[in-house]
């Protein structure tokens, strides 16, 4: 992407950290620092919207003939479904410029059984890495019915780390054990994939906590992905705002059971169109990045 074209790209929630230089290991923040009444209060990173108002765009066409009877496709509202996502998926809390903030995540089978994927800008942003990094699965209005899991590693693609490339806004965060166990083996987790096709039927969930949502319960999307627009990415149809960042986008997912696989994450919008979301193609960079954090 270009200097100008970065210029025009604003991002949706929280931060990140490099895959080729040193990785920040972070101090695990007290257990008790994310008490319910900070997490209520944490400032949702808003969703930053790109300028493209000299852009000549055209709605994509050719929605799915099949679609799930009642869920597919969706422009944004709550998860009623039930099933695995409900507990592999969760907010990202963090201290972000002196302010305690939020973005989502979603835990990942992995190696370590502590990885959890979100956006680049879930752990660093502006040229620096948030402190008092947490994962909440399962987050219900300050109830952490599974725990606080405190980052005990932050990592992002090598873009993302050096220029925070749009292209490149994908994060991981490697969490400490809790009660002498490890977080995929309490919540679940979800596959993940990447060089995939980049058309796909998918759902995309997180916890946005600017208006008209609040931060309390899990929000969903779903329906065809397109090419983005500003970026080398993927685009669906979501009204998902402010603290949505790092949430996950699943193809394959079953309704019935709430399991898909990962494939991309809430990352960015465009001012003109308010409707939309896009996400990262999770491709070779990002493959390397998942690897890098299962092993960590």
């Amino acid at each position: 992407m270009n200097r100008a074209g970065k210029r025009l790209i604003t991002l949706a929630g929280a931060l990140a950290l490099c895959l080729v230089s040193v990785p920040a290991v972070q101090a695990a923040p007290s257990g008790t620092y994310w008490t319910p009444e900070r997490m209520r209060a944490a400032a949702p990173l808003d969703i930053r919207t790109a300028d493209a108002s000299a852009l000549r765009v055209t709605i994509p066409t050719g929605e799915p003939a099949s679609v799930a009877p009642m869920a597919f496709p969706h422009g944004g509202g709550p998860w009623t479904g039930g099933g695995a996502v409900v507990t592999t998926a969760g907010r990202v809390f963090f201290t972000y410029q002196g302010r305690n903030a939020s973005c989502s995540g979603n835990a990942v089978t992995s190696g370590n059984k502590s990885t959890v994927i979100t956006a680049g800008h879930c752990v660093k942003l502006d040229g620096a890495y948030h402190t008092n990094v947490a994962f909440v699965p399962a987050y219900a209005n300050g109830n952490a019915p599974y725990g606080t899991w405190n980052a005990r590693r932050t990592l992002a693609t090598p873009q993302w780390d050096a220029t925070e490339d749009i292209n490149y806004d994908i994060g991981a965060i490697v969490v400490g054990q809790l009660n002498g166990q490890s977080l995929t083996d309490v919540v679940g987790s979800q596959g993940i994939a990447f060089n995939q096709p980049r058309a796909a039927d998918t759902y995309a969930f997180g916890y946005p906590a600017a208006a008209p949502y609040d931060g309390t319960r899990l929000i969903y999307c779903s329906g065809r992905t397109f090419n983005a627009f500003l970026s080398n990415g993927l685009g669906m149809t979501c009204d998902m705002t402010g603290g949505a960042s790092g949430g996950p986008w699943f193809r394959s997912f079953s309704e019935a059971t709430g399991t898909g696989t990962l494939n991309s994450v809430n990352s960015y919008k465009i001012n003109i169109i308010p409707t939309w979301m896009f996400g990262p193609y999770f491709g070779t960079d990002a493959q390397n990045l998942y690897n890098q954090a299962q092993a960590a």
